[in-house]
């Protein structure tokens, strides 16, 4: 479910305090409540949502085609990402965040953890159009578990930048965050695989 801007803005999150200069481009929510120990279950398992494995055959099909454009227009090149088209994000981080957990990282897909503490997760990614951030946040509930956000933030690369955004947005609308919310709203569990959604840059 989409839900306006001010569901995220209003909420005293510390991670307002890295994004002065970044869009906020959605808010949405995965169905459903969860218990008051599932917060770090739910963050692995959003972390290792595979597009590759999922169940519907357009997120699959969308990222194969990102995937190749991406490798032949050089989107995705070494010195498009993190620490070489643009600084990361942690280096913006307080000391309390920096010298606690990260979070969980990716061997394969995009995505780099900046913080993870009992009520948020966020992780960066960089690449030719833009700059993101994911933001994953934990909403007390009336049954001492709580219900779960999930926000996109990004910084366009120009004219690239805009123009991608805005053609990918009924994708993303329509197809990709619906996959991602849908494993987000199944009950967390222990994740052994690690892997990083996409989401932001499809």
């Amino acid at each position: 479910m989409r839900l306006p801007r001010s569901a995220h803005t209003s909420r005293p999150w510390r991670i307002h305090e890295l994004t002065h200069d970044f869009r906020l481009e959605d808010v949405w929510a995965p169905p459903g409540d969860f218990g008051p120990d599932d917060f770090g279950r739910l963050v692995q398992q959003f972390a290792s949502f595979d597009p590759s494995q999922s169940a519907s055959f357009a997120v699959r099909t969308l990222f194969v085609i990102r995937s190749k454009l991406g490798e032949v227009l050089g989107w995705d090149a070494a010195d498009a990402g993190l620490g070489s088209r643009v600084p990361t994000l942690r280096d913006r981080l307080p000391a309390d965040l920096r010298n606690g957990p990260s979070g969980p990282e990716s061997d394969t897909l995009p995505f780099s953890s900046l913080y993870l503490t009992e009520d948020e997760w966020a992780a960066e990614i960089a690449n030719r159009t833009m700059h993101g951030i994911i933001h994953i946040g934990r909403v007390a509930n009336e049954t001492s578990g709580f219900r779960a956000q999930m926000a996109v933030y990004v910084k366009p690369n120009g004219l690239l930048g805009m123009g991608y955004m805005a053609a990918i947005r009924p994708f993303r609308y329509l197809i990709v965050y619906p996959a991602i919310l849908r494993e987000m709203g199944r009950k967390p569990r222990t994740v052994t695989t690690s892997a990083s959604s996409r989401c932001a840059s499809m």
